[in-house]
């Protein structure tokens, strides 16, 4: 599609969304990546991080949890453990889940630090883009 790239988005629960975006964004394991049409193809890795779509005027956020992303001139496909766009994200149980991380981080010797540090990160983007949904 001309001027347009094509979004998939796949967890292993399903296709969590398809849409023509302008431009996607992303956090990969090397640092942040935009997408344009035409850009060259690449294959990354994906951190625990927000996507960030733009349609037009309107930009829209998605939460991924680490995976992968799949680039090629018009298209881009994410394969991610887990995603949820912004309008499913619950914010209370996000909170819930980021006290319950920063608990057992304050016990370091008694927990699996590397788990903890990544509920920790994964609650906290999503409050992050519940709070950009808000915003606007």
């Amino acid at each position: 599609m001309e001027n347009k790239l094509r979004l998939d988005i796949v967890t292993p629960h399903g296709l969590v969304l398809s849409e023509d975006v302008d431009e996607v964004a992303a956090t990969g394991t090397d640092g942040e990546f935009g997408v344009l049409p035409g850009h060259v193809p690449f294959i990354t890795t994906l951190k625990i991080g927000m996507l960030v779509l733009k349609k037009g005027s309107d930009t829209e956020y998605v939460f991924v949890s680490s995976g992968y992303a799949e680039v090629s001139p018009d298209k881009v496909v994410i394969l991610a453990d887990s995603a949820e766009k912004s309008e499913g994200i619950d914010v209370e149980r996000a909170k819930a889940a980021m006290k319950r991380a920063e608990e057992r981080l304050k016990k370091a010797e008694e927990i699996d630090f590397v788990r903890a540090t990544a509920a920790l990160e994964r609650a906290t983007i999503r409050i992050q883009i519940a709070e950009k949904r808000v915003a606007r």
